[in-house]
């Protein structure tokens, strides 16, 4: 009772008296009652900076959904789509429409008709928001117009004239661009509520940067951190093993740029290195991946990628071997190869099987202690990881996933984990030792959240190996939640030609995630109720035109990697889904490749998608029904309690009476 009563008079001080808390509660009631706000799924961006921001941009298409619902027959399907088109990318369509008009008279008349539209869907999108919520969101510069325009009464005329000469103001004083540009993004910015992001922001694609630093700017948004996102995490955190990894892949598909120049991380050294160390005509497994839409690398350029991408791909399998000797329990020896080589003869031998190997150029391995690295190699090793963790910007981004982004996330009914809950053959929780203790299911996640957050926090301290072999682990390891396979089996797709020794078995989670059961004890073990909620997971590209389904479990759960990556999409037939979740129930969005920014805005070219209702409400979901909800419920609790106490006699109201000045 004494811990009631004290907590019941510090929240008296922010609602003083019976009227500040019964207009409070009445407030809370209200916004429950409103429609849920629309959350937008996407994952395994990869890099795509370009097509991600035009699936940002539009709302998976939410955006044209909502010109279509308003407009109907009023307009023609050209002017939907230059209205969209003017909506996602306004400065620059703005321009090539004004550059088309001859006369003043023609650009206002314009102006005019764009205004209107704009505050026609405007006003829509924001009607289920609070008009507190939506003030919040105005842009400073404009906020007190928008906001009259955005709530004038239509019934009555007698403002009519006011309403003109705002509009006619805006246009007479040249601030017609600016005002429909403020216009768009506050569309943009109401027409989705709240942004999830189900791992793998990084590699592959050329601009992981710029879209971290899109994240960073929009004002909802949480992120379940994939392995590719793992390793970046790794690498600024210290793991010299992450590190190598990182630049490895950067290499294999031709975007060492992003280290140097969106980073600021030379690697000069390395490729001195590199240079002088290996021969040009033994590495083609090492040329790299070049996007055949992008202009083809000289040839000498393609040489000295194919050397630094020897050359760290060595150092990395020399830096895993301690890793994996130090710790048993990760269970990973079969993966300790390069001393099952016989550097004479040049091959391996594999699980009994003798395999010849495709490039025997090993200039810096000593056979007799084939993981210890050479002086110029520990050199490299120790300079590139200083530059890592003194990279101002790579420290930035990574302080944002860490403090945005978690292993996993439950919301509103659904678990959302970028790749797996690791899985034994029975279907029970695959089991894994760390420090001393036997963990699996949610608590293995747990412990792996713990991991990470701490590599990067203690970065600067000693003994800091116990949580970054860890983080390496995530990238590789049988019982990671974000690999989900019994090995990587990166060494033998470089140097051994049969394809047998590639293989990478998926965790069985891959096969049960298609059962009901499976799904809903899922649920149940993150404190779900597994008959409302969803999986939603992303890294295993769905592969559409092989027939494949991305609803699995009769809609239990949901993937929505489907080949963002330019490098998937041969694979997949598409270039990615998304999914929404709004009031009305789960839409997933199946996307076709996206060309350029240039032919969306010149040519009004949308990425073509394909809406697919997942899971439909009885009943329109309203706010009460969200994570939101219950916590408004919880407050509206406390608040009666309050309200209780003030006309009990408990506590007393503090009334402030305003003073009168005379002159």
């Amino acid at each position: 009772m004494k811990e009631s009563n004290k907590f019941l008079r510090l929240l008296a001080k922010d609602y003083p008296t019976i009227g500040a808390t019964t207009s409070e509660i009445i407030n809370l009631e209200a916004i429950m009652n409103l429609p849920k706000a629309t959350e937008h799924f996407v994952s395994d961006i990869h890099g795509e900076y370009d097509a991600f921001q035009h699936v940002l941009r539009n709302g998976s298409g939410n955006i044209k959904e909502k010109i279509n619902e308003i407009f109907g027959d009023r307009l023609m399907q050209k002017e939907k789509n230059a209205l969209a088109t003017l909506i996602y990318y306004p400065e620059e369509k703005i321009k090539l429409i004004l550059s088309e008009y001859e006369t003043e008279n023609e650009k206002e008349e314009w102006f005019r008709m764009t205004l209107s539209r704009l505050i026609e869907v405007c006003v829509f999108v924001a009607s289920k928001y609070t008009r507190s919520k939506v003030r919040k969101a105005l842009p400073d510069e404009f906020a007190y117009i928008i906001e009259e325009l955005l709530f004038k009464d239509n019934k009555y005329a007698n403002k009519d004239g006011y309403y003109n000469e705002i509009i006619d103001s805006i246009i007479s004083l040249e601030r017609g661009a600016a005002f429909v540009t403020a216009m768009s993004n506050l569309i943009q910015r109401l027409v989705v509520d709240q942004l999830h992001v189900v791992g793998d922001i990084y590699d592959r694609g050329p601009h992981p940067d710029k879209i971290v630093e899109t994240l960073m700017q929009h004002h909802s948004v949480d992120i379940q951190w994939g392995n590719h996102d793992i390793l970046w995490m790794g690498a600024a955190s210290g793991s010299a093993v992450c590190m190598a990894n990182v630049i490895r892949i950067q290499a294999r598909y031709h975007h060492l740029d992003i280290l140097e120049e969106g980073y600021g991380i030379t690697l000069r050294q390395l490729w001195n290195f590199a240079d002088s160390t290996y021969s040009t005509e033994t590495n083609s497994c090492f040329y790299p991946k070049i996007d055949p839409s992008e202009p083809k690398p000289l040839q000498e350029e393609m040489i000295q990628l194919t050397k630094i991408h020897q050359a760290i791909a060595i150092i990395q399998f020399k830096l895993e071997g301690p890793i994996i000797r130090r710790h048993p329990e990760f269970h990973m020896d079969h993966r300790l190869l390069l001393n099952k080589i016989d550097y004479e003869k040049g091959t391996i031998t594999l699980q009994g099987e003798t395999y010849p190997l495709t490039n025997t150029s090993f200039p810096t391995i000593d056979p007799i202690d084939p993981y210890q690295l050479t002086p110029e190699e520990e050199a490299i090793v120790e300079k590139l990881v200083l530059a890592f963790k003194n990279s101002n910007q790579l420290q930035k981004h990574i302080s944002y996933l860490i403090n945005n982004g978690s292993m996993y996330l439950t919301h509103n009914h659904n678990l959302l984990v970028h790749g797996c809950l690791p899985m034994n053959p029975d279907g029970s929780f695959m089991e894994m030792d760390i420090r001393g203790k036997m963990v699996s299911g949610k608590v293995l996640l747990d412990k792996f959240e713990d991991a990470v957050r701490k590599g990067f926090l203690y970065q600067q301290r000693e003994n800091n190996d116990k949580y970054l072999d860890l983080v390496w682990y995530l990238w590789t390891g049988p019982a990671s939640s974000l690999f989900g396979k019994d090995q990587m089996t990166t060494f033998e797709r470089y140097y051994i030609e049969d394809k047998a020794t590639h293989i990478e078995k998926k965790n069985v989670y891959y096969e049960k995630r298609n059962e009901v059961e499976t799904c809903e004890k899922i649920l149940a073990e993150f404190d779900l109720d597994p008959s409302k909620g969803h999986i939603i997971n992303g890294h295993t590209p769905v592969k559409e035109k092989r027939g494949e389904d991305p609803i699995k479990a009769e809609g239990r759960l949901i993937v929505i990697d489907g080949g963002f990556s330019k490098a998937y999409q041969g694979t997949t037939g598409l270039a990615g889904y998304t999914l929404l979740y709004n009031s009305f129930g789960m839409v997933l969005v199946s996307h076709q490749p996206f060309t350029s920014v240039k032919e969306a805005i010149e040519k009004e070219s949308d990425i073509v998608s394909t809406r697919r209702v997942v899971d439909r409400e009885l009943e329109r979901m309203k706010v009460r029904d969200t994570d939101t909800g219950k916590k408004l419920q919880e407050k509206v609790a406390d608040l009666k309690a309050l309200l209780f106490a003030y006309r009990n006699g408990e506590i007393s109201e503090k009334i402030y009476r305003k003073s009168s000045t005379y002159l």
